[in-house]
């Protein structure tokens, strides 16, 4: 069933109960990023533009339920949202539809949801306190998709009218393009430490690509798989033969999969290790895999040249250090100057394409982390079964 866009419904005089994702970093009591507060404005200049009276919500890190932690309160944004509004914005630790005052002229802002007893358990009561201040319930927090609590799922439940918000449809349509009706070729990047957690992802992405790149310990327990000595590097041996499957079908299906000529290495993980290119065959029993080498790499950017569509989730590499950093480096860049559609989500590729300043490059980059994966996986995120019901 087709979502309800924020766009299609009539909003003068209603309540509105907007779900963001306003889970920025704080050190105290300062918002580090306001990247997700950004993009989160524009669904609420929407609702105030129409005629709406907002109720905004978000979580803040993991507090426990029924504890107020001030240093998991959203004042901080409150006071951040106030400088972008000409309107006043009010945090309220009161919800309850006797104590709650419903001026249009504000922009209402719940304290974390997180706080509240049952929001994680999706509790039935908590879920209907907050349709019962709200006429319309907008999910707009992509982030939290993957999630079935009582703010991003129980109140749609109850509530009158329900729809997606302007990023959250932003991401669905970014992802839907990407992963349901992609123009081929379409390629995959997939780096991070662990198969276990992408093993899903994986296994979804070899029956929609054209070319599959791996990077970090997901490579290494590739390259193990194939017989090839990986020293001490960082893999998962319990994952061998769920690669080995994997490799079957990508040569049965003739995707492309890069070979690993060289890589960079060192003894030891730390900032002041010697960073070494060796031949993969060459290397030692203390040898760690920690970026690929310069042959591979020409390799994957000759191929990104020849793409329509990329996926990109997860560095090639421990991109933090900078000695180990030019795989995932030389990757940014390739497929900033690519001429495909490139979709790239997770903490860690934002991460990257932050440091090798190629933002605004990137055709589009997911605010989401886990439900990114999850999306990728193929599964029917929990926000978009409650906006579609």
């Amino acid at each position: 069933m087709a979502i309800q866009n924020l766009k299609d419904l009539k909003l003068s005089g209603k309540k509105v109960f907007i779900r963001s994702d306003l889970n920025v970093p704080i050190q105290n009591h300062e918002i580090v990023s306001t990247n997700r507060i950004d993009a989160s404005i524009p669904t609420i200049q929407f609702v105030l533009d129409h005629g709406g009276t907002v109720i905004l919500s978000s979580h803040l890190g993991r507090p426990n339920e029924g504890q107020f932690d001030p240093e998991l309160s959203l004042q901080p944004i409150v006071d951040y949202l106030s400088t972008q509004f000409d309107i006043k914005v009010k945090l309220h630790h009161d919800f309850s539809p006797d104590h709650f005052n419903f001026e249009s002229d504000q922009i209402h802002v719940l304290e974390n949801v997180r706080f509240n007893i049952g929001e994680k358990s999706c509790d039935e009561n908590l879920s209907k306190q907050y349709a019962a201040i709200s006429d319309v319930f907008v999910m707009d927090a992509f982030g939290t998709a993957h999630r079935k609590e009582a703010s991003t799922f129980g109140i749609g439940r109850y509530v009158k009218e329900k729809c997606a918000g302007l990023l959250f449809a932003k991401e669905v349509e970014a992802l839907t393009k990407t992963l349901e009706k992609p123009n081929h070729p379409m390629l995959a990047v997939v780096g991070g430490s662990k198969v276990s957690t992408k093993l899903s992802v994986l296994k979804n992405l070899i029956n929609k690509v054209d070319g599959l790149i791996l990077g970090g310990g997901i490579l290494n327990t590739f390259i193990a798989a194939q017989g090839i000595n990986i020293g001490k590097s960082l893999y998962e041996k319990d994952f061998i033969d769920e690669a080995k499957i994997i490799l079957n079908i990508i040569r049965e299906k003739n995707i492309f999969f890069p070979e690993i000529i060289d890589v960079v290495c060192a003894t030891e993980l730390s900032v002041n290790a010697e960073a070494i290119i060796k031949d993969i065959q060459e290397l030692s029993t203390n040898d760690m895999i920690l970026d690929l080498g310069p042959k591979t790499l020409t390799g994957i950017t000759d191929k990104l040249n020849h793409v329509e569509t990329i996926l990109w989730n997860g560095p090639i590499g421990v991109f933090e250090l900078n000695q180990f950093s030019n795989g995932t480096k030389i990757l940014s860049e390739a497929i900033a100057q690519s001429r495909a559609y490139s979709l790239a989500g997770g903490g860690d590729t934002i991460a990257a394409i932050e440091k090798f300043n190629v933002t605004n490059a990137i055709s589009y980059i997911s605010t989401a982390g886990g439900a990114f994966l999850e999306f990728a996986e193929g599964k029917k995120l929990p926000a978009i079964q409650i906006l579609e019901s």
